[in-house]
């Protein structure tokens, strides 16, 4: 899946012009943790999230500042300080440097950036206009709709290519299944044998479930530490 498969449009933007007044009363009717902030031309210049007004001058939650901090910060600093928790216009107290996918960006890398940004949502951008957003809200409706199963799941599969499918699991994904013998009849399928660790038993497990057809899945296999397979 991609960016555009599961991204919000018709997305509530403002003005670099526009009031913080006017931006809290959008985050407030909409039900939105963020704004996205657009120019003229509909280019996405900046963003203001819930964060970014968390410390303001007119509630009194603004940071209060210490000794260390006249030693250790810098003019500029103090200066962009004063105007984030000041400002009375969305482009004083937004996140500037958005980090943005295209609409065909695949949903692992946009789950990567989310992640290494330690953010909550990407703005998806095309031709330079701003098109989405994709959150974390929206992976999870993907994976809500992903776990549903497709259809082939639901339809009866033969015995032997359950089995197939389930060892050709283990064996790409290397879970330890060298011990381990598959069965399968009448869709149910048995595991026997024996394994390194209680987390490859679970993986080996997860794995036969997963296969398209199975109906159920029996654990028939014991945990033994490597060094007691190898008679050590």
């Amino acid at each position: 899946m991609r960016a555009s498969d599961v991204m919000t449009t018709g997305v509530v933007t403002a003005a670099p012009e526009s009031k913080v007044r006017d931006v809290v009363g959008l985050l407030l009717e909409h039900r939105v943790s963020a704004v996205p902030v657009v120019d003229a031309a509909g280019k996405i210049v900046g963003i203001v999230s819930e964060g970014d007004l968390t410390h303001r001058h007119e509630s009194g939650t603004e940071h209060a500042s210490h000794w260390w901090q006249a030693i250790t910060e810098t003019s500029d600093e103090a200066a962009r300080a004063y105007t984030r928790t000041h400002g009375r216009l969305a482009r004083d107290v937004m996140t500037a440097g958005v980090v943005t996918v295209a609409p065909d960006t695949p949903l692992s890398e946009a789950a990567a950036l989310l992640d290494k940004h330690r953010i909550k949502r990407l703005p998806v951008v095309k031709d330079g206009r701003l098109v989405g957003i994709v959150s974390r809200a929206n992976l999870l409706q993907a994976l809500f709709k992903a776990t549903a199963g497709p259809a082939a799941d639901r339809q009866p599969q033969s015995d032997q290519t359950i089995r197939d499918a389930v060892v050709e699991e283990i064996r790409v994904n290397d879970l330890g299944g060298a011990e381990v013998n598959v069965v399968v009849v009448d869709g149910v399928v048995s595991l026997w044998g024996a394994v390194d660790s209680d987390a490859q038993r679970r993986a080996m497990t997860v794995a036969a479930q997963n296969a398209a057809g199975v109906q159920a899945v029996e654990d028939h296999m014991v945990t033994l530490p490597s060094q007691r397979l190898m008679g050590l």
